[in-house]
């Protein structure tokens, strides 16, 4: 029967209104795709384009469609079985074996809701409240507490809102949270032209911070060097210049008597090790990164004689523990975006309608992994 109806549907002139581009069945069943992953592995060997159908939004669901989904280094630790959050695989998605979708940042619209929804409506647009709900996906079923509804303000691109919660969040909390900074106050980190360097420097900039910015060693580093600064860097050095004697103890009496008071590190390594060394008496080190995959090693000395604090943190642990706060935040953020304050980080957009086919996909993850990559890549999804 169900087939009659359809065959009559198609040769109805009504049809075309109940076949939209959001791909939604005449039984209005949404029509999605997924990047999932059934076992742990290198992403370009396990993740999979899974085709399933959503049913439509009854009592407290919510059906949403991505915008933008970016992949981190810590979506594809994810895939690898490396990272210590891990999302549970299952089979609601219709797959063959229990499977897991990849991604945890994104932002969404809101397409349809059920009677029992008063917090959302459609044309919503909201980022994921916290970790595992697997954003590499065109379309998905979610609930109010999946959600973090966003100010709606069409000056925010879907890239800006879809990197908000990860690298701008963490380099927030870090300067705030660990050692009280005020301004003209030192900081120095690593890493400082990735997502969260980049931020760090801005928040530093915008709340009268100075900063030491180390970046690798790299054919362009004074062409890297000019543009961190053009967001408020006030030194970059390469690892290799910091490790230097005499330039270390330059860097050094930038701050003064008082010292850096914090130090951001997502390395490892040497690299970590001379970093602290920059560090003032009681000086504090958090660690939320460790691309080297090298261990942090403190010289004895240091922790004896200059009392250094070593942190660690995870802003999904904190946003978990803090959803107020948080909110508090992400609108804040949004408030620099929107005057035109912080910068987005250079990205690399994969367009994912449709009709693209896997090994695109697949190779946008893939850029993600490389040494050197320059910018984020980032999913942007189009219904054509």
């Amino acid at each position: 029967m169900k087939r009659a109806l359809l065959a009559s549907l198609r040769r109805s002139p009504a049809a075309p209104c109940l076949l939209s581009k959001r791909y939604v069945s005449a039984f209005g069943y949404t029509q999605a795709k997924a990047l999932v992953y059934s076992r742990y592995g290198q992403p370009k060997d396990v993740l999979s384009l899974h085709s399933h159908s959503i049913a439509p939004a009854y009592n407290d669901e919510i059906t949403v469609k991505f915008l933008a989904s970016p992949i981190n280094p810590a979506d594809i630790n994810q895939i690898e079985g490396v990272y210590p959050s891990k999302p549970p695989f299952t089979t609601a998605l219709g797959t063959p074996e229990p499977c897991a979708v990849g991604g945890n940042e994104g932002v969404v619209e809101v397409v349809a809701v059920g009677a029992k929804v008063p917090d959302f409506k459609p044309g919503d647009r909201a980022i994921m409240r916290s970790v595992g709900f697997g954003t590499w996906r065109t379309h998905a079923s979610a609930k109010s507490s999946h959600l973090l509804k966003i100010p709606d303000d069409k000056a925010i691109t879907p890239i800006q809102a879809a990197t908000i919660s990860v690298n701008p969040c963490t380099a927030y909390r870090m300067l705030k949270d660990f050692t009280p900074l005020e301004r003209g106050d030192w900081f120095i980190q690593n890493g400082a032209n990735s997502g969260v360097g980049r931020s760090a420097i801005q928040f530093g900039r915008l709340w009268g911070l100075k900063s030491v910015n180390v970046i690798r060693d790299r054919d362009n580093a004074d062409e890297l060097k000019k543009e961190l600064e053009a967001l408020g860097a006030d030194v970059v050095v390469t690892e290799s210049e910091l490790a230097d004697r005499d330039r270390m103890q330059e860097v050094k009496r930038l701050a003064g008597k008082k010292g850096m008071k914090l130090g951001l590190n997502c390395v490892g390594g040497k690299a970590t090790t001379d970093l602290l060394r920059q560090l003032g008496h009681g000086g504090h080190l958090v660690t939320y990164g460790g691309m080297s995959r090298q261990p942090i090693t403190v010289p004895t000395s240091l922790f004896i004689f200059k009392d250094l604090h070593l942190h660690g943190f995870w802003v999904s642990v904190w946003s978990d523990k803090h959803p107020e706060e948080k909110q508090a935040m992400v609108e804040e953020i949004f408030g620099y975006i929107t005057s035109g304050e912080f910068k987005d980080t250079p990205v690399q957009e994969t367009v994912w309608t449709p009709t693209t086919k896997v090994d695109v996909l697949k190779e946008a993850v893939a850029r993600s992994g490389q040494a050197f990559g320059g910018k984020k890549q980032v999913f942007i999804f189009k219904e054509e």
